[in-house]
């Protein structure tokens, strides 16, 4: 495995995908963020890629929840499931048209099968699919 240089916070947004802004004010006041290098480049804090890597493995990357591609799902079913997103989100975005349409309404339940709930996070920012898919 080759060492990668020390990268600046610029360089962090850049490689993932991330406004400057998210890296510098949100991920780096987490708790879990590692600590900057010794060494500087100009006024910029220098990180580990490795660390930096492992940090967003670890509290910025999801798995996308192993559903059952046949089952209906309640929003709260989907919470505990452990989607990483809140049943009280998942009705907020189904009224902004940010969550798909639900599947089935009998009994007037909104609820939706596992694979359609497996698509939808797989496009959200934030969730990778696992290996095998």
């Amino acid at each position: 495995m080759v060492d990668r240089a020390p990268e600046t916070v610029a360089e962090i947004a850049s490689r993932t995908g991330r406004p400057l802004t998210t890296v510098k004010n949100t991920w780096t006041r987490h708790p879990a963020w590692p600590d900057p290098l010794p060494q500087r480049r100009g006024r910029w804090r220098l990180y580990d890629p490795a660390d930096v890597d492992a940090f967003i493995r670890d509290h910025i990357d999801r798995q996308v929840a192993d559903l059952e591609p046949t089952r209906l799902y309640t929003a709260q079913q989907l919470e505990d499931a452990g989607i990483g997103i809140r049943a009280g989100t998942i009705r907020s975005d189904l009224t902004r048209r940010r969550w798909p349409e639900p599947d089935d309404t009998e009994g007037g339940t909104n609820r939706w099968y596992g694979a359609t709930v497996t698509e939808a996070l797989a496009g959200r920012r934030g969730y990778r699919r696992t290996e095998g898919e």
